[in-house]
């Protein structure tokens, strides 16, 4: 038999660890009478967590969102995962989060038992972080975006393109991507009337929130982050390439990311590799790291390009 401060703490965790519980179930998985459960829950109660009753064949308690945010109880592999994201934050991928990510992490080592603190030190000590790659973006404006889409709700802003012109664009937004570089709104746009992808870097001022809109079937099945990528791998580039790849799809997929290019499979041994570039230099470095055999189809001036670099590769190692 738990202790009664023991039984608590168990008890927290498991309401934590599902939307819903059943009675008897609950009482079954402490081991303890029903009556003795209904106490353990007042208990929680007057502690300020907010654990909901439902009555009826399909009653039980549930762990709601309250008006004030208790403690929590996290696991070792919680406490971990949740320490890394907090140091990963601190790093300023998202604007406006950093100190309060340093302050959090503070509270939750300062109360983390010496073996985590101990597993949390052997990993700061091994994972660097990288030098950031990418615009930093206001963390306030992700939550407006991310709560616009969570409810359904229309969007209008301001959004400036590459060449820096600006347009007031009218939105339903459809979820929040990021490619490890940027991050990007997914969204239906209203007068364009199909998906389109906005850099949220380039969103100028505050968007204004609208009215409800009826959902819609997702791009991609879904994978907003695939079609994040497609969509990046077929922008107006300045320069467009057509390349036959001398390996299976099944082999290409693993070597080339989503947002290089479009991948298509050619015969049981080539597939094609459709990609854009700002620059045909670019493409030149790219595929001659590649290491993959391969033949340009388009255009001509990548050809070109590539003949003038092999004769000056063996110009210089003859």
């Amino acid at each position: 038999m738990l202790t009664s401060s023991t039984r608590l703490l168990r008890l927290l965790s498991l309401l934590q660890t599902r939307n819903h519980w059943m009675g008897p179930e609950l009482a079954e998985r402490l081991e303890v009478h029903p009556r003795t459960l209904r106490r353990d829950i007042d208990r929680l109660r007057q502690l300020g967590y907010p654990v909901h009753a439902s009555s009826g064949v399909a009653g039980g308690y549930a762990f709601r969102a309250g008006q004030a945010l208790p403690p929590l109880l996290l696991d070792d592999g919680e406490a971990l995962a949740v320490s890394i994201a907090l140091r990963t934050a601190t790093a300023g991928a998202v604007g406006g989060i950093e100190e309060p990510a340093l302050r959090a992490l503070v509270k939750l080592e300062q109360a983390m038992p010496a073996r985590l603190r101990q597993q949390v030190d052997a990993l700061r000590s091994t994972i660097l972080p990288m030098d950031r790659v990418g615009p930093v973006v206001d963390a306030s404006l992700l939550a407006t975006l991310a709560s616009a889409c969570r409810d359904q709700l229309r969007l209008a802003f301001t959004y400036g393109d590459s060449r820096g012109r600006s347009a007031e664009r009218s939105v339903e937004p459809q979820g929040l991507a990021h490619t490890g570089h940027r991050w990007y709104l997914v969204a239906w746009d209203r007068v364009r009337e199909d998906w389109r992808t906005f850099r949220i870097d380039r969103i100028v001022g505050v968007p204004m929130v609208g009215a409800h809109f009826a959902p819609r079937v997702s791009p991609d099945g879904g994978d907003l982050k695939a079609y994040v990528s497609r969509s990046l791998a077929v922008a107006p580039y300045a320069e467009q390439a057509r390349i036959v790849l001398h390996a299976p799809l099944s082999e290409a997929v693993h070597r080339i990311p989503p947002s290089v290019g479009v991948l298509k499979a050619l015969d049981a041994e080539r597939c094609v590799l459709e990609c854009g570039a700002h620059s045909l230099d670019t493409l030149v470095y790219w595929l001659v790291v590649l290491d993959l055999d391969f033949e340009v189809l388009a255009p001509q001036a990548l050809k070109d390009r590539l003949k003038a670099i092999g004769e000056r590769a063996l110009r210089c190692a003859p």
